[in-house]
């Protein structure tokens, strides 16, 4: 299942992404493998994430989160904040 997600940098900095295992993305950012934004503002947290119906959703979600400032980001993180990273879907 498609998520979009943010990221909150050890810098205070968001990014903000899209993927299909939050878990294993999560992962590789936090080990130098993700996105170039995130390596150099080791570690990250996850501050928010949504589900989403199909790769298409998690996609156009991720260029609205993108274009939101700071401040929105932060009000989206308050209102929504994860307590856990949901369970991989189980494979057919």
């Amino acid at each position: 299942m498609p998520y979009t997600y943010i990221l909150l940098c050890s810098d205070g900095t968001y990014y903000t992404g899209w993927t299909t295992d939050l878990e294993a993305r999560l992962k590789a950012h936090n080990s130098g493998k993700g996105a170039r934004y995130t390596r150099s503002r080791l570690p990250v947290q996850l501050a928010y994430w949504e589900f989403q119906p199909d790769r298409s959703a998690a996609q156009s979600r991720e260029y609205q989160l993108r274009k939101l400032g700071k401040a929105q980001k932060e009000e989206l993180v308050s209102q929504g904040q994860p307590s856990y990273i949901p369970a991989r879907a189980p494979h057919s």
